[in-house]
């Protein structure tokens, strides 16, 4: 049910939801949280399925109940033990934490290597793997994919979501005949992947082409990945123009990059715990945290746990304490740099 300060079609027009980026805080707050609770949201999220004391959430629309903290694959590899990597991995599963995400290029691949031996002995069964490829045509696109099956040692992967839209032409190549989609959709009818979602993190505007690219195709994204933080609103806010859009589509919403890649933390504004608190409090569906430390883990465990959505009041003295330094993206150097961008140095891994 859309909210009745908004006009019925509003989300069957592109150009309003491009202009949602001037709603106030109050607006969008309702909207969100209209169609959160239209979607069951706020039951699922406050609801104690769990195991490990590790609280879940429902994932869009597949019927999947995950960990509201997912655990960020990027950060897996950094340890320079291969040991200390599997056991962050394995306490994480032994906790609750069951969504888990990697990449195809991650570490050069060590990340799905050490995942993969991590999840031997029985622990493929407690999680909820993703992993992403980069591959824009169907030949790369088929590759990427059964490389990260063979390094990851499963026969699927639970989600699978094509990486890096972070340029206006992305959608059109990975949906061209010839293009990714096609083998992703063939690794689906095989059974190697479940569900099918994207990732992005430099402009909301971009994510709102692949949406819209995928309607024209006739299809419907299970999930889709972005940062939300307390800087988002301030600048490009995916929160702003891209979480309404999910949220009446029922499309998962997997919050990344609440810390920025630690960049946010360095702004002296706001503190891990505040950052983790305050994605959660948005309608994510899991919110993916690097934990490249056992004592990380624990800090991101103990958030989880203890975790109390932040009310209205709450949301904007964090995002106020952020609003000076964020007005232009400096803390956010995913959207204002190629610092974070593994696809615009190695282009090789498009196809």
């Amino acid at each position: 049910m859309v909210h009745d300060s908004l006009p019925a079609n509003f989300f069957d027009k592109p150009e309003w939801l491009s202009a949602a980026a001037g709603f106030s805080r109050r607006e969008f707050i309702s909207i969100s949280v209209g169609a959160a609770l239209a979607a069951g949201f706020f039951s699922t999220a406050q609801a104690k399925g769990k195991q490990g004391d590790e609280p879940r959430r429902e994932l869009g629309k597949t019927g999947e109940r995950v960990s509201m903290i997912g655990l960020g694959g990027a950060h897996i590899g950094f340890q320079d033990s291969e040991q200390e990597s599997i056991r962050i991995i394995r306490a994480a599963l032994d906790n609750g934490i069951n969504f888990l995400d990697n990449c195809w290029d991650y570490n050069d691949g060590d990340s799905e290597l050490r995942m993969g031996k991590a999840l031997r002995d029985g622990y493929r069964e407690k999680a909820f793997l993703m992993t992403k490829i980069d591959g824009r045509d169907k030949k790369t696109a088929a590759k990427q994919i059964d490389e990260s099956l063979r390094r990851l040692q499963t026969d699927h992967v639970d989600l699978m979501q094509f990486h890096e839209i972070i340029r206006m032409n992305d959608p059109d190549r990975i949906f061209a005949s010839g293009g990714g989609m096609e083998a992703m959709l063939e690794a689906r009818k095989a059974g190697k992947v479940r569900f099918v979602g994207f990732t992005g993190h430099k402009n909301p505007d971009i994510h709102l082409k692949m949406l819209s690219t995928a309607a024209a195709h006739s299809f419907r994204f299970d999930t889709a990945q972005m940062p939300l933080n307390a800087m988002d609103s301030h600048y490009e806010s995916f929160q702003k123009k891209v979480l309404p859009v999910l949220l009446k589509d029922r499309i998962g919403v997997l919050g990344m990059k609440p810390m920025g890649g630690k960049i946010i933390l360095q702004s002296k504004t706001v503190t891990p715990v505040e950052c983790l608190n305050y994605a959660l409090s948005l309608p994510t569906d899991v919110v993916i945290t690097g934990c490249d430390s056992m004592d990380v883990l624990d800090q991101a465990l103990n958030v989880a746990r203890s975790f109390q959505k932040l009310d209205e009041k709450q949301m904007a003295a964090l995002e106020a304490k952020t609003a000076a330094v964020a007005s232009k993206g400096e803390f956010e150097k995913y959207k204002t740099s190629t610092h974070f961008d593994g696809t615009t140095q190695n282009p090789q891994w498009l196809g």
